[in-house]
């Protein structure tokens, strides 16, 4: 997983540097993982979406659904790609710890807690850098923590509704296939500029990997084990993510900027290995959707 999303971020951020929109990658995520998702709901039927119930797939779909990567990938054109692979992540430990606490009254412990003030400080000290920069980079900064806060309430509803990842994935996925004819007809569009191989590469890592992959295995854990043991993988992502932006891209971040990497990357790992409390049992009732 930590590659994928690695992977994801450098490759969203070369094709929108180079010919593709945010609207492309969008079209291309949800294309790639409705292939694969489609055959798996043609074979069970809608009754397992029917039993999630409809209006929370719709809750769910616009959380991690279509208009996450559009804001993912609208920051990806302000921001170089280690920016969203440090805040995204980031943003998702500590939104995860507070949602948490909120939702299920998860006990928070003194290692959590030094873990989150640390994800906190090196998020100032990212966006503080960031501002005596581009302005543009604190704008993709901004959508980016603020994806952050969408995927967490998308983890802490799987949880609270006890939805099989499977279907809440899948639902997900389809849901947002909808609205891409309309979009792909009426949004900006640069697809007929890019090369073959470059639309396979991205349907390959953001619709197969990414929307696919990645988001079933990240929902699988999140109902098996709660969204903030989920946060576990996340500390390695900056790391990954700026070597190969490094390598690919030629973007380095500035040395305040690898600062800021290091403490977030600390505070998610000091704060996702901690021992959970016994209030973050799993036993939340189930209730049926509508």
């Amino acid at each position: 997983m930590i590659g994928i999303y690695a992977i994801q971020f450098v490759a969203a951020r070369f094709s929108l540097r180079e010919h593709l929109t945010a609207t492309d990658l969008a079209v291309l995520r949800f294309g790639g993982a409705g292939v694969v998702f489609l055959p798996i709901v043609w074979r069970s039927g809608f009754a397992p979406m029917r039993a999630l119930g409809w209006r929370r797939a719709l809750v769910l779909a616009a959380l991690a659904g279509l208009p996450y990567p559009l804001i993912i990938n609208w920051g990806l054109t302000y921001a170089p790609a280690a920016h969203a692979a440090a805040l995204c992540p980031a943003s998702i430990v500590f939104f995860s710890s507070l949602l948490s606490r909120v939702f299920f009254d998860d006990g928070v412990s003194q290692r959590r807690t030094i873990g989150v003030g640390a994800i906190i400080a090196g998020l100032l000290l990212f966006i503080a850098a960031a501002r005596g920069g581009s302005g543009d980079a604190l704008i993709g900064d901004v959508l980016f923590i603020g994806s952050g806060l969408m995927f967490s309430t998308y983890a802490v509803l799987v949880r609270l509704w006890r939805a099989d990842p499977v279907t809440a994935t899948a639902a997900v996925v389809l849901l947002s296939c909808l609205p891409l004819p309309v979009l792909y007809v009426f949004a900006p569009s640069h697809i007929h500029a890019a090369a073959a191989m470059e639309i396979v590469s991205q349907i390959v890592i953001q619709g197969i990997l990414a929307g696919a992959a990645a988001m079933f295995l990240y929902t699988y854990i999140v109902r098996q084990m709660g969204p903030q043991t989920a946060s576990l993988f996340l500390p390695a992502i900056p790391i990954a993510t700026v070597i190969v932006g490094m390598a690919v891209l030629g973007e380095t971040p500035m040395t305040i900027q690898f600062a800021a990497i290091a403490i977030m990357a600390a505070g998610m790992a000091f704060s996702a290995t901690g021992r959970p409390s016994a209030s973050a049992s799993l036993n939340v009732p189930a209730s049926r959707g509508s």
